[in-house]
């Protein structure tokens, strides 16, 4: 049994094909900033993502109809239940629509699954999509009435290395309190507090640190002062396309800026420091979150293959909790191995319900 595994992200495109659970071969394209601006929104890549998929399987002597599963990752629809999910048409058009406010290029994975399961044939599937909900309620609330923290963050890689971290314990994930960091072409840090992400920034919704093409958090008045002399649009497009290193350097290439640090250009130096700064501000405040009670700091993404961001999270954030890095990502293990148990019936998926698992305070009238 074959299964692909479609990885969509703000800077790449990654594809797996498994055997059962032997890989047979894992690949990512990169695709800097300018190539995927020239769609207006995300759904417009469609068709360009998935003729970079088909071109990587016969490259490796595959045909689209070799495949019998498809897993794609997932965001995008209405904040969901942790957990392996079929894909079926509800979730495909609420993720299309966007319904829960995310216009992240992890959707793609759900909508182009979708779309090659249904011309190929096989199966499909998603697993901890960007918008799963396990946040407390002081996490939701904001200081305006009726509009709320939403739940947006590198869930299945930040599930995946806490749950092998805890392993690499002794102990289970749900028995631990970890801050996550996942550092690459987004930046979530988050609490996770015996098994829950319980708070974090939303990563794809200009919050946060900023990052090679997200804006991070800005102050309110300074925004709209910018808005009035732009647009709403190109905002929301800075929020996770166009934003960051994009913004300054006109591209999203980590590569290209690393190499301006190295020959010491004033404007990336402190660019690029400035990004470690902000993501240490965010572990202590996630530090904090857990009061205090920390196992462990894991730092995950690929921008941690970069020595100077882990020295600079170690130098403010070492006196927290012990760091440990796990370079990249282990998502594409997470979504066939997940899968695979469900189709060996060890485990059992969900099905998405087209509402959020969390609709609001009922004691608050918006």
């Amino acid at each position: 049994m074959k299964l692909l595994i479609i990885n969509p992200g703000s800077t790449s495109t990654k594809i797996s094909v498994f055997d059962e659970y032997t890989e047979l071969f894992e690949e990512s394209v990169f695709h800097d900033a300018p190539v995927l601006l020239q769609f207006p929104h995300v759904n417009g890549q469609i068709p360009f993502r998935k003729q970079v998929i088909i071109e990587i399987l016969r490259k490796h002597g595959l045909e689209p109809t070799d495949i019998d599963v498809y897993v794609g990752r997932g965001g995008g629809a209405h904040p969901q239940h942790t957990g392996v999910t079929f894909i079926d048409e509800t979730l495909y058009n609420d993720t299309m629509n966007g319904v829960g406010g995310s216009d992240h290029p992890a959707k793609l994975g759900v909508l182009i699954a979708y779309e090659m399961c249904k011309e190929f044939g096989g199966q499909m599937y998603t697993l901890n999509p960007t918008n799963v909900d396990e946040y407390s309620d002081y996490a939701r609330l904001t200081g305006i009435k009726g509009v709320y923290n939403n739940a947006q963050a590198h869930v299945l890689n930040q599930k995946a290395v806490a749950e092998k971290h805890a392993e690499d314990m002794g102990k289970k994930y749900e028995e631990c309190n970890f801050v996550v960091a996942h550092i690459d072409g987004g930046i979530t840090v988050h609490a996770h507090e015996k098994g829950r992400m319980v708070d974090g920034n939303v990563g794809a919704g200009g919050d946060g640190a900023f990052t090679p093409t997200r804006i991070g958090s800005v102050p309110v008045l300074p925004l709209l002062d910018y808005i009035d002399a732009h647009s709403t649009d190109e905002v929301r497009k800075m929020c996770s396309r166009s934003g960051g290193f994009v913004s300054y350097f006109g591209t999203s290439d980590a590569k290209v800026v690393h190499k301006m640090v190295e020959e010491n250009d004033p404007l990336a130096v402190l660019v690029w420091n400035t990004m470690i700064y902000q993501c240490c501000k965010q572990i202590g405040a996630m530090s904090v979150v857990l009061e205090g009670k920390v196992d462990g700091i894991i730092l995950t993404g690929g921008l941690v293959r970069y020595a100077d961001i882990v020295e600079g999270v170690k130098q403010r954030c070492g006196w927290i909790a012990p760091i440990t890095v796990y370079p990249g990502e282990m998502e594409q293990h997470a979504m066939a191995y997940s899968v695979l148990k469900v189709l060996h019936g060890e485990t059992k998926a969900i099905h998405y319900s087209g509402r959020p698992v969390w609709e609001g305070f009922p004691f608050i009238k918006d």
